[in-house]
């Protein structure tokens, strides 16, 4: 799986509808809105880019757009480990309005989303098979009790030896998916349903949106640096003639390969 989202969404009902429907939104007015979920930011135009290929943009990059019913913000800043802790200035941009936050991250199997009615949040989940449940307020939805009740456990992965259970009742990212299609009705990967959405037919206008004092940029750098120093020296792993993984050394492995 390689399914990555950073979405954050303000919308007067279905997002599914508003974005059935979606025109290009006028980049003035977005770019107004940019500017007001990152007060006092340097904000430049960008290249544009579609829902489909902009879920997840690059560090200092927002892919917006403003439409009838929504507004939709991709911006890796604006989904946190606790969803629950979204910013008050980002909660009173919402006033009166439905919040929704969607975050993937398939590199360490982690999901997080959150919806908030009228200032009041209702549903906050965010778990990883490392970090395990970080939080969870808030009745499930619908969608998410299949899940819970154990209708899609992981299966151990053949070959590999000593495997513990996983420590989930679910893989997150195939929740993550189905929340996706649930909250703002389509998904990233698998196959699309009949009545999802054409993401790549959502246009959004992108920004360059930095901090101009160069502190978030700086401890982005340092988190990154810490993350590097912790994951240690990679492990080579190879499948053996009885059908096992086992890790190698150097020295077990061929010339060029």
């Amino acid at each position: 799986m390689g399914a990555k989202t950073a979405l954050l969404a303000y919308a007067d009902g279905d997002i599914r509808t508003a974005l059935r429907g979606a025109t290009r939104s006028a980049r003035a007015e977005t770019e107004a809105l940019v500017r007001r979920i990152h007060p006092g930011y340097a904000v430049e135009p960008a290249e544009d880019t579609t829902l489909l290929d902009g879920t997840y943009p690059s560090d200092d990059l927002t892919y917006a757009t403003a439409l009838p019913g929504v507004e939709l913000y991709c911006d890796r800043r604006l989904v946190l480990d606790r969803p629950s802790e979204l910013p008050e200035h980002l909660r009173r941009a919402g006033t009166g309005r439905r919040i929704v936050m969607h975050g993937m991250h398939s590199v360490v199997d982690w999901l997080g989303f959150a919806i908030w009615e009228d200032g009041a949040l209702t549903r906050s989940l965010s778990l990883s098979p490392d970090g395990g449940i970080q939080e969870n307020i808030g009745d499930p939805y619908d969608f998410e009790l299949p899940y819970w009740a154990g209708e899609h456990r992981v299966e151990p992965v053949p070959g590999w030896p000593n495997q513990d259970p996983y420590p989930l009742p679910f893989h997150p990212l195939d929740l993550g998916e189905e929340a996706l299609r649930a909250l703002f009705g389509f998904t990233i990967e698998g196959m699309p349903a009949p009545d999802d959405i054409d993401a790549d037919a959502v246009h959004l206008h992108g920004f360059r949106v930095g901090d101009p004092s160069g502190g978030e940029q700086a401890a982005r750098e340092a988190a990154y640096a810490q993350a590097v120093r912790a994951m240690g020296a990679p492990r080579t792993y190879r499948l053996g003639p009885d059908g096992v993984m086992r890790e190698v050394g150097p020295d077990d492995c061929p010339p060029g390969s």
